[in-house]
C-alpha cells in the first residue's frame, strides 16, 4: 500500500458501514477495488466466496480477475465472484429461479430474439415501432413499473400499445420458459422481495459488496443491490458524477444522490490526484464541467506536468476537417516517433467515422472502429447460427425459438407458449416437449402437426450434421427454409442483397474450414462461440482507435483527435432540456478526460445539407473550457503564428530526418 495516495489507502482500510468512493477519471478506481478485495481476504479474514465485486462489462471483469490473482499470491480466488449486474443475477437465478416457476435452464433471449416476440404481440411489423415498443418496455423493466402500472400512466398512442404488448410479453417469456436482458435484474429483486428466505441466503453468501462504476446504475439495479447489501450495509460503492452520460438507457444520477439518504452513516472519499492527464488538460475538463449542477464537490489535479496546448482547429467543412485530422495525426506522430496505437479519434456518433475511415485508408493508416457490429452480430448470421446451435444441442431453447420463427412456419405465439408451459412443468427442452404425447393433448391438430415437422426437419438434418461435409448440408439447409426468398420478402432488395451475401461468406467460410480440419458441420458448430472470437480485433495492434465517446469510457490515450465538436453534434440538437445538456456536457468532459499527453479539437464551419451548404457553430463546450490554454487554428479566434515555436519545431523535424538518414 505504500505507492498508493493517502485518500486510496483510507478508501481500502474503510470496513466501518457503506462507503461511497467519488473516483475522478483517471484516479485509480479500479486499483483501489482490487486492492480492496486482497486486502478483505489477506488482512480482514473473508473468504473469497464471501465478496461480489460487481461490474458494468464483461471486460472490466475480466481485467479486476486479472489484477486480483496477480495480487494474490499463493493464495486462491476462485470462488471470488467478479462479475456484471447481469451475470450475477444469471446466478441468482439459475439456483432459486424455481421458486418464481421457472426451470434452471431457462433460457435468455437478446433483443433481435425478442423483436419478433414484440411484433407479433402488438400486430405490427414496422421496425421503427417495434425498437420503440421494446425501449419503452425496457425503461419500464429497468425503472420497475409494472405493466398495469405503465397502461395506467400512458400518455400517448405509442405508450399505449407497448404497455397492452408489455402484460402479453412478460407472460410470453414465462410461456417460454424465457428471459430477456432485463428480467436478470428485476427478476432477482422480484425473488427477494417475495423470498426472505432466498434473500437472508444471498446476503450471508455475499458478505461484502463492491460496485464498479456506480453512477451507471438503474433503478432496478440499485433496488438490487440494497436487498443484497441487507441491514449489514457493507459495500463499497465507486463511481463518478461528472461522468455519468447514461441517461438515455435508464441510468440514473439521482441513485448518487439517494446513497446518503438511504444510509445516513454513509462515508464520503474522494479520489482527486489523476494519474492520466497532463495540467492544462485536467484545467480545462474541470473548467468545462463547472458548468455543471454538483451533486459533490470534486477538483482533479495531477503532478504530470504542464503539457502542451489544446488545440482547437476551424475547418471549412467535414471533408476538409476529416482530411485535416488525418494530416495532423501523422505529422504528430513523425515528429514525436510514436506508434499508431497512441492516437485516438473520437467523435459523438457513429456517423462521423465515415469520412475520416477513407481519409486513414488513403494514407495507409491502420486502425480499429470500436463499436461496430462483429460480422458473427448480424441478425443474417445469427438466425443461421440458431439452426447450426440446434443440430449440435437440441436442448438449446434460445436456438430453437429463434430457428423455429425465422422465418416464420406456421408456428404461432399461441403455440409456443403452450409448448413453453409444457416443457417448464416437465423440466425438459422445447424440443423435446414437442414429441411428447402429453403436448398433443394440449394443442389442436393444426397447432402440432407444424411443430412436428419442425422437429422431424431438425432431426433429419442433424443426422446429416454428423456425417456430411458442411459444404453439403449448409446449402441444403437453406434451400429448404427458402431463407433467401424470406430476406428478399422482409427487406428492400439492396438490403437484402447484402445479408444474402453475409450468409453466402458464412457458410463458404464455414466450408472451407470443414474441409481443412476434416470436421463435420456438428464438429463446427460445438466451437461456434470460439469462432466468433476470430473476427474480434486483438487490443495489441498497432492502429489509431476510432470511438464514439459512449465506448470510449474507460479507456486513455497518449493523443486524442475528438472531431465534430459543434452545436448540433456537441451537444447533440435534440439534448435541449437543462438536464440533456448536462448529461452531454459530461460526454464532453469524458473524452477530454481521455487524454494523456495532448489534446485536439476540431470543428466544421459549414455542412452538407442536401444540396446546400449551411453554416454551422463551434460547441459551447469550447468556450467553458476557458481560452487560457486553448490555441485556435483557422476560423476568426485563430492566433496569430507562433514563429518561435515554429522555429523550435522545424529543428526538431530536421533533427529527426538527419537520424533518419
Amino acid at each position: 500500500m505504500s505507492v498508493l495516495n493517502p485518500p486510496q489507502r483510507e478508501a481500502i482500510r474503510y470496513l466501518d458501514g457503506p462507503l461511497l468512493v467519488l473516483a475522478g477519471a483517471g484516479s485509480g478506481k479500479t486499483r483501489v477495488i482490487t486492492e480492496k478485495i486482497v486486502y478483505l481476504i489477506e488482512s480482514c479474514g473473508f473468504s473469497p466466496s464471501n465478496i461480489a465485486a460487481i461490474t458494468f462489462t464483461n471486460k472490466a471483469a475480466r481485467e479486476m480477475q486479472t489484477r486480483v490473482n496477480r495480487l494474490l499470491t499463493g493464495m486462491p480466488s476462485r470462488n471470488l465472484t467478479i462479475s456484471t449486474f447481469h451475470a450475477l443475477g444469471v446466478r441468482i437465478l439459475r439456483e432459486d429461479a424455481g421458486t418464481l416457476g421457472y426451470k434452471p435452464t431457462f433460457s435468455i433471449l437478446d433483443s433481435s430474439d425478442c423483436f419478433g416476440i414484440v411484433s407479433e404481440l402488438a400486430g405490427s411489423t414496422d421496425k421503427a415501432t417495434i425498437r420503440k415498443l421494446q425501449t419503452l418496455i425496457s425503461n419500464w423493466k429497468s425503472t420497475l413499473i409494472s405493466p398495469d402500472e405503465a397502461r395506467r400512466n400512458a400518455r400517448d398512442e405509442t405508450e399505449t400499445l407497448a404497455a397492452n404488448a408489455f402484460a402479453s410479453y412478460s407472460a410470453t417469456l414465462q410461456a417460454y420458459q424465457a428471459v430477456d436482458f432485463d428480467d436478470l435484474i428485476t427478476l432477482p429483486v422480484a425473488l427477494f422481495e417475495s423470498q426472505p428466505g432466498v434473500r437472508d441466503k444471498w446476503q450471508n453468501r455475499l458478505r461484502y459488496l463492491l460496485v464498479d462504476e456506480y453512477q451507471d446504475t438503474n433503478a432496478s439495479q440499485y433496488k438490487l443491490l440494497k436487498l443484497l447489501a441487507g441491514p449489514r450495509a457493507a459495500f463499497t460503492a465507486v463511481g463518478d458524477d461528472d461522468q455519468a452520460i447514461y441517461g438515455w438507457r435508464g441510468a440514473d444520477i439521482a441513485n448518487l444522490r439517494g446513497l446518503p439518504r438511504d444510509y445516513p452513516n454513509l462515508r464520503l472519499i474522494k479520489l482527486e490526484q489523476n494519474y492520466r492527464s497532463t495540467v492544462r488538460i485536467l484545467k480545462a475538463a474541470n473548467a468545462l464541467i463547472s458548468h455543471n449542477e454538483k451533486l459533490f464537490d470534486k477538483k482533479l489535479w495531477s503532478d504530470l506536468g504542464h503539457g502542451d496546448q489544446i488545440t482547437v482547429n476551424a475547418c471549412p467543412d467535414k471533408e476538409k476537417e476529416a482530411e485535416s485530422v488525418v494530416m495532423k495525426l501523422q505529422a504528430h506522430r513523425f515528429e514525436h516517433q510514436g506508434a499508431f496505437r497512441d492516437y485516438a479519434i473520437l467523435y459523438r456518433g457513429n456517423f462521423q467515422a465515415r469520412a475520416v475511415e477513407q481519409f486513414l485508408r488513403n494514407q495507409r493508416i491502420p486502425y480499429l472502429l470500436s463499436g461496430g457490429q462483429s460480422f458473427f452480430e448480424k441478425a443474417e448470421i445469427r438466425d443461421l447460427t440458431a439452426y447450426l446451435r440446434l443440430l449440435a444441442n437440441s436442448d438449446d431453447d434460445p436456438a430453437f425459438l429463434r430457428a423455429v420463427s425465422t422465418p416464420r412456419r406456421g408456428i404461432g405465439t399461441g403455440t409456443l407458449q403452450a409448448l413453453g408451459s409444457y416443457a417448464g412443468e416437465r423440466q425438459i427442452s422445447l424440443f423435446a416437449a414437442a414429441f411428447e404425447h402429453g403436448l398433443a393433448q394440449r394443442l389442436q391438430a393444426r397447432q402440432l402437426t407444424p411443430l412436428l415437422e419442425f422437429g422431424n426437419f431438425i432431426n433429419r438434418l442433424q443426422l446429416r450434421a454428423q456425417r456430411e461435409p458442411a459444404a453439403q448440408v449448409l446449402p441444403d439447409l437453406l434451400t429448404a427454409i427458402a431463407y433467401e426468398a424470406w430476406l428478399y420478402d422482409q427487406d428492400e432488395a439492396r438490403a437484402a442483397g447484402v445479408k444474402w451475401g453475409n450468409v453466402k461468406e458464412f457458410c463458404d467460410w464455414l466450408s472451407r474450414k470443414g474441409e481443412e480440419e476434416q470436421k463435420t458441420l456438428i464438429d463446427l458448430t460445438q466451437s461456434i462461440a470460439l469462432i466468433s472470437m476470430l473476427d474480434r480485433q486483438d487490443a495489441e495492434v498497432d492502429a489509431v482507435q476510432l470511438s464514439t465517446l459512449h465506448a470510449a469510457k474507460g479507456l486513455e490515450f497518449k493523443h486524442v483527435f475528438l472531431i465534430g465538436v459543434e452545436e448540433g453534434i456537441l451537444p447533440h440538437r435534440e439534448a435541449q432540456s437543462a438536464e440533456r445538456i448536462e448529461e452531454e456536457r459530461r460526454l464532453m468532459y469524458v473524452g477530454i478526460t481521455r487524454a494523456q499527453r495532448s489534446l485536439h479539437l476540431s470543428y466544421s464551419e459549414k455542412q452538407q445539407q442536401g444540396r446546400e451548404l449551411i453554416p454551422c457553430q463551434a460547441s459551447r463546450f469550447i468556450a467553458e473550457m476557458g481560452s487560457e490554454d486553448l490555441r485556435f487554428i483557422g476560423g476568426k479566434a485563430a492566433a496569430a503564428p507562433d514563429k518561435a515555436a515554429n522555429a523550435q519545431r522545424f529543428s526538431a523535424l530536421k533533427a529527426i530526418l538527419g537520424k533518419v538518414q
